[in-house]
Parts: structure tokens; C-alpha cells; sequence
């Protein structure tokens, strides 16, 4: 019998963190004392009262049916009632919100429902790499925007072709941004929406690191804070940073009703919505007291200082994040971020990201997690002081 791949598998790189889990579970095999700093998985507990609302929930043979498809009224009413608090931003539960099983399921179904073969979208580059592969699996065409650190990571609008921003239907950002940990502030947000609605471009916000920032003054925007957004743009929220929900598998988008609507319509075909019992999870973490999450950005900002500090101390130059729990690290001079990633896991038995993987302008770095005790991000460093580079 003859198996044969699709060819759209074929021609998908493999999944960068998948290839890292790989190696460091190579390393762990052979003895090794290995400090994981590559997949950023947030490693403190999720908060009581969720944990709580979920076995709760659980025990109620209500939520043992299907749920609905855009997951529940009262889960939507929480999201759009936390983004009125949180951004200033009104949504209507009933057409502008949709419950998602983790935001990457909501990237990847996204342009099932709007990409068409030969239709050109635009990347950030570097860039979480689901963007482009999903694009790629329904024929689309990928023209990639670099971040450069000159220009704060942020893609520099002006400089996009004409021909490119007349010919793209839709654009990803991604701020606060993985894995550079930049911030974009409103400003920027109101040139991109003027800019997306001079070219009728899409716009395609990736929120899903909105609330872990350092800057306690000056939390990151929402795309949807601009007047107009909604008319072109659809924004990513996701609770699996906020509130250490990643294996929860709980998000929501937000939005132009059509985009929420498209979205939704192409969830139908591959899934059957969210557990209820967790989006009441959910629905607890969106009403929990700010203070609780405030109280994790502090102990992001401790090992923040330990990690970034000791690296800087070690002779490293450091971008230190403005948010997310990213920091990107450059390279010694005459290394490529491949082999800086190799030597960090065979000599210090730390596990790095290549920044190449998430495109080629990440070439020249290596992303690390704060996801660790503060105790193994200063030992981290220290491992990295005794390295000759």
C-alpha cells in the first residue's frame, strides 16, 4: 500500500518547537541538567477561583452536551465586558465576539474562511510562524514585513510597496510581540488602520500577550481602541498567558462582525466549540480582581531583571522586553543563531529558540523564556558567564 503526504504537508518546514522539544528531550535522556527556556508556557499554577469554577462546572451534567459552536452568551458577554474594562472598547457579545478553543485555533481557521488560493497576505518577519503556514495551507501567497530593531520592531508602513499593500487582503500584527517583546502604542494602531483602510487590507491583531507588560502606567493598547478598527480589523485574545491557562485551551476573538461571523462559520466544519465547563473557567478568570494578574506581571518583572541583567552582566547584549515573557538575545559575532541555540544546549544544557525560525530578519538571535524560578534564570546566566564566545 502506498501512503503518500499531502503536498501541502510536504512543503511545511518542521514546526520549530516542535524540533526544539526534541532536542531537549535528547539532552534530558543523556543526564543532562537542563534549564528549558525555549517554549514559552507560563510554569506557575492557573489561579484558585478558575481551578475552582471549572470543577464546579464539571460536576454540572449541563455542560456534558455540546457546547454552542461561538460558545455561550455568558462566556461572550464576560470577554466583551472585560474588554470594556480593560480597553474602553464596547463589543457586542452577540456579533462581535466568538469563543475559541485557544487563539491558535482561531489563527489557523481564520483564513480557511477568507484566504483564497493566490491571495497575498502579509507577515511580520520575524513572526509566530502559524500565520504563514496557515496561509500556505489554503494557497495562499505570504509576502513577509520585516521588525527591525531600529524601528522598535514595529513594521514600518510606508516602506511596504505599493503594489504589495494594493494587491494584500490582510495583514498580522502581533503586539505586545513574541518574540521580540515590543510594545505598539495607539499611535501606531490609528497609522495602521488609516494606512489598512487607504489599501482595503484586513487587519489581523495577535493579542494574546495584552496583559503581561512591565510598564504598570502604560498597559499596551487594543487595535480595537481605534476609532474605525472595527471596520477593518479582528483582534486575538487569548487567556492562556494572562492567567496560566495554556493547556486550558480557552480564547476568544473580537471585532468586524463579518470577520467574528467568518471565523465562526469555519469552526463549524472542525470542531464542536469549547467544553462549557471551561469557558465558566473562563468566564471566572475575565471577572478575577486586576490585582491577581498584576501580581504575576511582578513576578515576570523580578525574573525579567535576573535573566536580562545576568546576560548583560555576562557580556551579552540584550533586547530587554517591554512586555511578554520573551527576551530576545543577540548572538556572538561570528555565530549564527543556530549554532548559538547549539552551543547553549550542548555546553550550558539551556534550551534557546533560534529567532531564525520565526523568519529570517529573526537571524542574529536567540529568544529565551522568563517561564522559569528566578533561581534557574540566575543560574542560566551564570552557566552562560563561564562559556567562551
Amino acid at each position: 500500500m502506498t501512503i503518500e503526504f499531502a503536498q501541502r504537508i510536504l512543503d511545511l518546514p518542521p514546526y520549530l518547537f516542535a524540533h526544539i522539544d526534541a532536542l531537549k528531550n535528547e539532552a534530558i535522556a543523556s543526564g543532562a541538567d537542563v534549564i528549558d527556556l525555549g517554549v514559552g508556557t507560563p510554569d506557575l499554577p492557573t489561579p484558585a477561583p478558575i481551578i475552582e469554577a471549572l470543577a464546579e462546572a464539571a460536576r454540572d451534567p449541563a455542560t456534558h452536551q455540546y457546547p454552542p459552536y461561538n460558545g455561550t452568551a455568558a462566556f461572550r458577554e464576560a470577554a466583551a465586558a472585560y474588554y470594556q474594562r480593560r480597553f474602553g472598547v464596547t463589543l457586542d457579545p452577540a456579533t462581535e465576539v466568538l469563543a475559541l478553543i485557544g487563539s491558535k485555533e482561531g489563527i489557523g481557521h481564520l483564513p480557511i474562511a477568507f484566504v483564497d488560493p493566490g491571495d497575498l497576505v502579509l507577515v511580520p518577519n520575524p513572526g509566530y510562524p502559524v500565520y504563514a503556514d496557515t496561509t500556505r495551507f489554503c494557497g495562499g501567497e505570504v509576502e513577509y514585513v520585516p521588525l527591525t530593531r531600529d524601528n522598535g520592531f514595529l513594521p514600518d508602513l510606508d516602506a511596504i510597496p505599493a503594489a504589495s499593500a494594493r494587491r494584500a487582503k490582510m495583514m498580522w500584527l502581533c503586539y505586545p510581540n513574541n518574540p521580540t517583546g515590543a510594545v505598539a502604542p495607539l499611535a501606531f494602531y490609528e497609522r495602521a488602520v488609516a494606512w489598512a483602510k487607504a489599501n482595503d487590507v484586513v487587519l489581523l491583531s495577535d493579542a494574546a500577550y495584552a496583559d503581561m507588560y512591565f510598564d504598570e502606567d502604560n498597559p499596551p493598547p487594543s487595535i480595537l481602541e481605534v476609532d474605525g478598527a472595527k471596520d477593518c480589523a479582528i483582534e486575538f485574545y487569548s487567556l492562556s498567558k494572562t492567567f496560566n491557562m495554556t493547556g486550558w485551551r480557552i480564547a476568544f476573538a473580537a471585532g468586524n462582525a463579518k470577520l467574528v461571523a467568518g471565523v465562526g462559520k469555519a469552526k463549524t466544519h472542525f470542531d464542536s466549540g469549547c467544553f462549557e465547563a471551561v469557558q465558566r473557567a473562563g468566564i471566572a478568570a475575565l471577572a478575577l480582581d486586576s490585582g491577581v494578574v498584576r501580581d504575576l506581571r511582578a513576578v515576570y518583572r523580578q525574573r525579567r531583571e535576573v535573566l536580562c541583567g545576568g546576560l548583560a552582566a555576562a557580556g551579552l547584549d540584550v533586547v530587554t522586553p517591554a512586555a511578554t515573557f520573551y527576551c530576545m538575545v543577540a548572538n556572538p559575532a561570528g555565530q549564527t543563531s543556530m549554532e548559538f541555540a547549539a552551543l547553549l544546549l550542548a555546553e550550558a544544557h539551556i534550551v534557546a529558540t533560534p529567532c531564525n525560525g520565526f523568519g529570517d530578519a529573526g537571524e542574529g538571535f536567540v529568544r529565551m523564556t522568563l517561564c522559569a524560578p528566578a533561581e534557574r534564570l540566575a543560574e542560566a546566566a551564570a552557566r552562560v558567564a563561564k562559556l567562551a564566545m
